[in-house]
């Protein structure tokens, strides 16, 4: 780890961190891919593997400072506040835009998530009967899961932190996004209603609507930070000594989840929310001619390549990156 940096450097990886937040709202891109994109992947996986409770003990023997020095955490705190203003920002937007235009929001979310197919296999450097078996299984398993009702209500807590606890799999592990596994779990949409609210709430002054929605937060937030601890130093030893099927496995997670990013959905069953609300629940994907309301199927593919274009930026910066 580095021994100093300028206040320029930290303001970099607040950057970075912009980014990989901007990242992980949408389905489809990973916030990991982007760590490992801009170089910093190793450092943050090396920081959160090592903060454990000695931090409490070396501040109580050698002081605040040279603890928070040992520990790197100016680094993680740099970071996580890009992180967070990314995320903070872009939520009211994708709410919005979940609301107004659904079909050409998940049109571009399902580009995002084949070029992430594509991106992903292409890293896996020997193709044999565990790597192919590794695909298909867990794209069956995937598969069924969006076929399945979700397994809870985004407003219980049990289910907010567990959501927490899985999601955050995506800050270690690049290749599948955080939002991609609320997806799976529906509560994507419900997380980001809250980060909306909450964000509503700092603007408009409202202690109501801040103190819900930070409440809600905080039992996500604390989910994660079990999910981080719990499996930072497994996933990366898994990666470092067996990437193919960690990859194969991420290949088809994402192509058996396709069904649920699928733009045009018939709702089978609405739930009630906190608000009163009736929302989606259970749906099914349909054929667009099948569509009840307008299909947009000339916007819904310029959408799709949209997001397919993105990840092929990603690439083609990775790939240039590494000739530097």
């Amino acid at each position: 780890m580095p021994e100093s940096r300028s206040f320029l450097q930290y303001l970099l990886i607040t950057a970075k961190g912009l980014a990989m937040g901007a990242a992980d709202v949408v389905p489809g891109v990973s916030g990991g891919t982007i760590a490992f994109i801009s170089g910093i992947y190793e450092e943050l996986i090396e920081t959160i593997h090592n903060f454990d409770l000695g931090f409490f003990s070396l501040w109580k023997k050698d002081g605040f400072k040279k603890a928070w020095k040992q520990y790197n955490l100016s680094f993680l705190v740099a970071l996580f506040l890009g992180v967070a203003i990314s995320i903070l920002s872009l939520a009211k937007i994708i709410t919005f835009l979940l609301t107004e235009h659904p079909i050409l929001v998940w049109s571009f979310f399902f580009g995002l998530v084949i070029a992430s197919i594509l991106y992903v296999g292409k890293q896996i450097t020997s193709w044999n009967f565990k790597v192919i078996v590794s695909i298909i299984i867990a794209a069956a398993i995937a598969y069924a899961i969006t076929l399945a009702k979700p397994i809870g209500t985004p407003d219980s807590t049990w289910f907010l932190f567990l959501a927490g606890f899985v999601a955050i799999i995506a800050m270690i592990l690049p290749g599948i996004s955080g939002a991609f596994i609320l997806l799976l779990l529906g509560a994507y949409e419900a997380v980001i209603g809250t980060l909306s609210q909450l964000g509503d709430g700092v603007s408009k002054m409202n202690w109501d609507l801040f103190s819900g929605a930070f409440l809600k937060l905080c039992v996500f937030g604390i989910g994660a930070i079990v999910g981080l601890k719990s499996f930072s130093g497994i996933l990366n030893w898994m990666f470092k000594h067996h990437k193919n099927i960690i990859l194969a496995v991420l290949t088809g997670f994402m192509i058996g989840a396709l069904n649920k990013i699928w733009p045009w959905k018939e709702v089978l069953e609405f739930r009630v929310n906190h608000n009163g609300e009736e929302i989606p629940f259970l749906e099914k994907s349909v054929l667009p001619g099948n569509y009840p309301d307008e299909a947009q199927i000339g916007l819904a593919i310029l959408f799709m390549s949209l997001g397919f274009l993105s990840i092929f930026i990603l690439e083609r910066i990775a790939k240039k990156k590494e000739t530097l």
